[in-house]
């Protein structure tokens, strides 16, 4: 069994942002070696997310809106007692996941004909990283 580990990095400019980062998972999956495994993608932070969805600009329109309508920005919340403003941020993590789980064929990432990989930052305008661990045969 082998193990493979990077990071990805990213600066977001805007406070809430979908980046598209199939491209670099892929270049991961492909220095690992791994023939035949799984792939972890997973958020280092609790005010983002990874998903699998189509790259569709009004799809992502949709996911905003459906995110806000069910974990709107409020100043109320009880965990902005604690001098934060990202309740919310966290709420909306809960509702699209931390991570995914992606199976790894003949050396490739396995997705299917429309599934793209995002990062969803719901509190951005900083630092944060995603780890990607490979691991198979």
């Amino acid at each position: 069994m082998k193990g493979y580990t990077a990071y990805l990095t990213f600066n977001t400019k805007k406070r809430r942002e979908l980046i598209r980062i199939t491209e670099q998972v892929k270049k991961v999956v492909e220095e690992s070696g791994v023939k035949e495994g799984l792939c972890l993608v997973s958020s280092m932070h609790l005010t983002a997310s990874v998903i699998v969805q189509d790259d569709e600009e009004g799809l992502h329109e949709d996911i905003w809106e459906w995110l806000e309508r069910l974990a709107p920005f409020r100043e109320d919340y009880k965990h902005h007692r604690t001098g934060e403003d990202n309740a919310d941020a966290h709420l909306k993590n809960l509702l699209t996941h931390l991570q995914v789980v992606l199976p790894v064929t003949n050396g490739r990432l396995d997705l299917g004909p429309w599934q793209e990989i995002f990062y969803a930052e719901f509190e951005g305008q900083r630092t944060k990283r995603v780890i990607v661990k490979v691991i198979g045969v």
